[in-house]
């Protein structure tokens, strides 16, 4: 008898054990990639994949082993024609959106941080993080406030046509023109851009720099994006990534990094001395540039000429140049003369007559 109560409570707690495994949540990949997202969600992580982390990592120039570099800060007018694509559609269209209003999207999701414009200089510490709702605020974005609850942060939601990406008609970019030695490489690299806002005021219309992103951490984002860069090839072949690297935009030169902090309107104030000086800086990364590379030596040129006269001489004669031929033709012509004129010297000598008797 006891056997047999004993055999039914180990039946009893096995089919209790076996029950609560089956009420326990059995996670998947697929679950542990939503936990893992979630997670990514909360913290305000940029939701980037390893693929597209390396990827990044790898387009990123390195300017560590760089043993000559000159930073330069330019400014790019959205109204002209060749800076178009980073300034249209001004609202989305078929799905297509300009530069700025993709910044603000990214902003919004909380997958780049931006920095505070400190006027003189940039500083991409965190202390200088300029966070959304300051961003919002700053700027007289309207915008609607959702609460926390529930462990999620307050959320600030602003429409579509309250975006300023109209009002963004110029950008500072912050690059530098650097010479690895090791690779033999000279290339230019984008640091950080900066869209200015252009704010109607009792002044009038005035430019006010919104906030400073490093480009690396927006290239994951906008490398994907195709744009139209052509008003007669309507094809859309370049991406903002194709855009940037290839240098198809174009600035003037505001500022160029030195001791003093000083840029080029301060040290030239008249426009003519201005232009003058961006002209110069211009040059002088070209002829840098010139420099670095052994034009081909005049010799080298020489030499060819010389190959070409020997190959066309020996095409017209057995090894015999056309400067001996020439030499020839000149004895044949002056020796018949020569033949010529001895009859005429031998007329001058007297001839005497002979009569016949």
């Amino acid at each position: 008898m006891k056997s047999l109560f004993y055999i039914t409570l180990i039946f009893v707690a096995l089919a209790a054990s076996m029950e609560a495994q089956n009420n326990q949540p059995r996670l998947s990949r697929g679950s542990e990639r939503t936990r893992q997202q979630q997670q990514q969600n909360n913290s305000g992580e940029p939701q980037l994949s390893v693929r597209a982390q390396i990827m990044n990592e790898q387009m990123t120039q390195n300017t560590d082993n760089a043993r000559w570099m000159r930073v330069i800060y330019r400014q790019i007018d959205l109204m002209k024609e060749k800076n178009g694509p980073l300034y249209y559609p001004i609202q989305e269209l078929n799905g297509q959106v300009n530069l700025f209003t993709k910044l603000f999207s990214l902003v919004s999701e909380n997958k780049i941080k931006v920095y505070k414009y400190l006027g003189d200089y940039e500083s991409f510490e965190d202390d200088n993080i300029l966070t959304y709702r300051d961003m919002l605020e700053k700027f007289n974005i309207y915008f609607d406030s959702i609460p926390p609850g529930g462990g999620r942060p307050a959320t600030y939601v602003v429409n579509q046509s309250d975006i300023p990406s109209q009002e963004v008609k110029t950008y500072y970019i912050k690059e530098a023109w650097f010479f690895d030695q090791n690779n033999s490489l000279y290339d230019v690299k984008t640091f950080a851009i900066c869209p200015i806002a252009y704010i109607i005021s009792d002044m009038g219309e005035q430019p006010m720099p919104m906030f400073w992103v490093k480009y690396e951490d927006i290239r994951p984002y906008i490398n994907n994006i195709l744009i139209m860069t052509s008003n007669i090839n309507n094809t859309r072949t370049y991406t903002y990534d194709d855009y940037f690297r290839q240098r198809m935009f174009e600035g003037e030169i505001i500022k160029t990094e030195n001791m003093l902090n000083l840029a080029l309107m301060q040290i030239h104030p008249t426009p003519d001395s201005l232009q003058m000086a961006q002209k110069q800086i211009e040059q002088q990364l070209i002829s840098f540039r010139d420099s670095l590379w052994i034009p081909e030596d005049a010799t080298t040129v020489l030499s060819k000429k010389e190959q070409k006269k020997i190959t066309r001489s020996a095409k017209t004669g057995d090894g015999v140049t056309t400067d001996s031929k020439n030499t020839v033709k000149k004895e044949k012509t002056t020796t018949p003369k020569q033949e010529k004129t001895s009859p005429s010297s031998s007329k001058s000598v007297p001839v005497r007559n002979i009569r016949r008797r």
